[in-house]
Formats: C-alpha cells, structure tokens, sequence
C-alpha cells in the first residue's frame, strides 16, 4: 500500500467535503447571522458531534481498526467480519439507549452543557429544541465509523472520506430552501437535514461495503471474548482519541456566558482551521493507522518508526505553511467567507480574532492525530487517555484565565496551548518508550518548512497591505484578492521549500511509498 496515494484519496475527498462545508457555512452566516437562533443550532449541532468523534469516530475507531486488521492479518476475512458483526451489534444497541435517553433529559441536559443559556429562555428552548432533532445523528455515524473502519482495514478509503459530502450537500440544500423563512424555521429545518444526512451517509457506506463483497450481519449483542477486549480499549479512548473535541465542547460552555455571537464567532473559526486539519492530519492519521498496526503485527518496529518520520515530514510541510497563513491574513479570509448578510463587519473581525488564535495550535492538532496512531497501533488507549485528560484540565484553567482578558478568544488560545501540550507529551512518551525518533531527514527538512513558511509569511504580510483597498470593496473585489494573496503566497512557499530542501519533486512521487504484507 502507498501511503501517500491513501492521504491524497482521503485528503481530496475531505477537501471536497471542507470546500462544500465552507459554501454551507458562507450561506448559514449570510442566513442566520451570529444570532440567538445561530447560537441554538451551532450547540444543537456540536453535542452529537462531539460524541460521534469521541464514541463514533475516536474511541471506536481507535480500538477497533487496530484490532480488526490483526484478526483479519490473523485469521482471514470471515472471522474478522463476525466480529465486526458482534461489535456493531453492541455499538448500536448502547447508542439507542443512550441517545434515547439524552434526548428524554434534554432539557436538564442542555443545564451543563450551556449552563450561560438562560434555563427556559429564547436561546435555551430552541438549543433543547434543535438538539432533540439532532441527537440521532450521533447512532448514524456510529455505523458509518465502523463500515468505514472494516473499509480502512482492507485499505479502502475513499467512500469513508467522501461520506461527508452527503452532510454538506443536504445542509445546503436544506439553507437554499429556508431563504427568506424565519430564523427559528431555517434552525429546525436545517436540524432535521443534519438528521437526514446521517441516514444517508449509512446508506452509502452500506452500498460502498457491498460493492467491495464486504458482509457484515448485525444480531443480538453478545459480549464474547472479542468485544470485551474492544470495550476495554474504547473506555479510556473515548477521551485520549477525541480530546479536542472535549476541548472545543469546553470552549462551548464557557462561550455560553459570554456576549451573544460569541458561539458562532468561535464556530466559524473553527471551520477555517478544520480544512488544514481535516485534508491534512485527519488524512494522514485514518491512512496511517492500518499501516502501524499491520507493521508492528509483523514485527517491522523500525518500519514503522520509518513510517511515522515520513507522516510527520509529509504532515509538517503541509501544515506549517496552513498555520501561518491562517495567522497573516485571518480578517481577510473571514471578510471574503462569511461577511454577508446578517454576518455584519464586527462579526467577521471577531471571528478572525478566533481564527488567528485557533491557528497557532494547528501544527499541534495534526501531530496529535499522528501520534496517537502510533499509541493505538499498539492497543494502547490508555496512555492518550491520560495525556488528554492532562491537556483537557490545562485547556479549562487557561480558558477561564483568559476570557477575563481576551473574551471568546482566549478561549482558542486556551484550545491552541493545551494542544501544544498535548503533542509535545505524546512526543516524548514515544520517545522514552522506544517507539519513535526522529531521523535526520526530518529535521532537516523541518527546518526549511519554518524557513519557507516565514518567508511566505512575510509575503503575505506586504501583500495584504497593498490589496488593503479592495478588502474594503465589493464581494467581488474581496474574492480577487484573496484569491491573488493564496495563489501568490502558495507559489512563495513551494519555491522557497525546493531551494532550501523542505521539498524536492522526486520525493512528491515516492515520499511514504511503502508496500504492506497483505
């Protein structure tokens, strides 16, 4: 398997998803604003979520794909798809009873979740309200993460990371039809299409694992031998795997106090800085995942610790370059996506304020979702579990420090700092453990993607001064300009990584190609 063909399959799904992700969000900003109704849906749509990515996506995931690609190295395809079966069974059988009774306690819920809503005010009813229609979301994608785990393992990647689409797709759709309805209509309209496009990403990925004769029955849930060990693991993964997303739901609770607008200011950031990290660390880390697991399996420690190197490398000369132009130019990225409509000038500054903070934590949120794998491989979830909870503490103590100074910003920093310390622990551990370190070659490349990134970063800086006039004009203007400033700061940064050796054509071609034992 070429581990660079499956990062670019994943990453150009996700990157249509992300492109289609940011028209959603441009039509929900230009709709509903940062309003109380904007608000209601964005908690409504971040709680199931948040548990599909710690329980779904992250725990799950990172138990699972470790254990069916041994079983199925092992044993063959027939018991690693019984097993599948059991554990599905299981999965989906405690969802429906957890998410029964979420959506029954809702309202005494939603108290903890965004206690600064006003209990029985506008804001908190319609949170309850939307989150009501949403929470079957979170079942859904429980199946989908673990057909597109079975699909991983056979190193099938592409119609896992397509799936999203179908969400961006419906939502807009759903966004084009509520315009000019009210603001309460648009929120639950759109609340039962995420609903809907749960159902359908289930449906696709059942289509997907047909066509690859992929067959896995769901029956009684049984807890045989398997799926116990699978539950071990998942216990303290459903935190090490998904820290973030306890620390951008954190972020939620605390923003609830803050100044209406707040939530969506932090919202729309997040979605600019998730496009890097989702084409880039989610990508490398779903592809790198398998490969671990298959080659510490094999007994190929050194392999992997090759593997891993060249994750890294691949991750750093993509990432780094993401995060300074996030940091450069966030008030024209910000003005060009979501200023239109109800999203007024003030909410687009706010949001950039975010985006900027938010930004210089994304080298860290990749590394994050590349060393993980590396403890998952192993079927160690405990560790990560432990780091995260350290991580997930220092994001709280920042978040209240800093809101004091920096309001709904400090809040990203805090988010940003805590997962600085979160990679840097896992480094480290690795290190200690005997599972990683570092090779020549990615030090020294390292050193020319901060080179390249700071030159391409001075670039932009003198750039966007000059175009300064336009980004006061018209839509138009704004998106001529900020086109011209990627563009131009995009080739700044490829020439500047070839002449000090970040980069070299021969190695787009070949980097991370490996051959796993099937």
């Amino acid at each position: 398997m070429s581990l660079l063909k499956s990062v670019a399959t994943v990453g150009g799904y996700t990157m249509i998803s992300r492109v289609l992700g940011f028209l959603r969000d441009i039509l929900m900003a230009t709709v509903l604003g940062a309003g109380p109704v904007a608000d209601a849906f964005f908690v409504a749509f971040r709680i199931p979520n948040m548990f599909r990515r710690l329980v779904a996506e992250g725990a799950f995931s990172a138990a699972f794909v470790p254990m069916f690609a041994r079983k199925l190295e092992a044993e063959g395809k027939s018991p690693a798809l019984e097993f599948a079966g059991h554990s599905l069974s299981i999965l989906v059988g405690f969802l429906l009873v957890f998410s029964a009774l979420f959506m029954i306690f809702m309202p005494f819920m939603m108290q903890f979740l965004a206690p600064g809503f006003a209990v029985d005010g506008d804001k908190f009813n319609l949170a309850v309200e939307f989150t009501r229609i949403t929470f079957p979301y979170l079942t859904a994608m429980a199946i989908v993460a673990l057909l597109g785990g079975v699909l991983t393992a056979f190193y099938r990647f592409a119609a896992m990371a397509a799936a999203p689409i179908l969400l961006n797709i419906i939502l807009i759709g759903c966004l084009l039809t509520a315009m000019g309805q009210s603001d309460r209509d648009t929120g639950t309209l759109i609340s039962w299409g995420v609903a809907a496009a749960g159902i359908a990403q289930v449906i696709f990925l059942v289509v997907a694992c047909a066509r690859q004769d992929i067959k896995i029955k769901i029956g009684r849930p049984r807890l045989n031998k398997d799926v116990k060990r699978l539950l071990k693991l998942m216990l303290p993964g459903a935190l090490g795997a998904g820290v973030m997303q306890i620390n951008i739901l954190v972020g939620t609770i605390i923003a609830s106090f803050l100044a209406t607008g707040s939530i969506s200011y932090l919202y729309y950031a997040d979605r600019v800085y998730q496009l890097p990290l989702g084409v880039i660390g989610i990508a490398v880390g779903t592809a790198l995942l398998p490969l671990l697991s298959r080659q510490i399996r094999a007994g190929e420690e050194q392999t992997a610790i090759g593997s891993l190197n060249r994750a890294i490398e691949l991750s750093l000369l993509l990432t780094l370059p993401a995060a300074a132009a996030l940091m450069v130019i966030p008030s024209q990225i910000t003005s060009v996506l979501f200023q239109h409509g109800e999203f007024t000038v003030a909410a687009s500054e706010a949001t950039a304020a975010a985006l900027f903070a938010f930004s210089s934590g994304l080298p860290a949120y990749v590394l994050v979702k590349i060393l993980a794998p590396a403890f998952f491989a192993r079927e160690d979830t405990t560790t990560p579990v432990v780091v995260g909870v350290i991580a997930m503490a220092a994001n709280v103590i920042l978040s209240l420090l800093l809101i004091q100074e920096f309001s709904h910003v400090g809040i990203a920093i805090a988010t940003s700092l805590s997962s600085w310390l979160n990679a840097a622990i896992l480094l480290i551990l690795l290190v200690r453990r005997g599972h990683y370190r570092s090779d020549y070659r990615l030090l020294r490349r390292s050193a020319g993607m901060v080179l390249a990134s700071a030159v391409m970063g001075g670039g932009l800086w003198f750039a966007a001064d000059i175009l300064h006039p336009h980004f006061s004009s018209d839509l138009t203007s704004r998106i001529i300009a900020l086109a011209s400033l990627i563009a131009g700061g995009a080739g700044l940064y490829a020439v500047t990584a070839l002449l000090t050796g970040a980069a070299r054509l021969t190695d787009l071609k070949s980097m991370l190609k490996r051959r796993a034992d099937r």
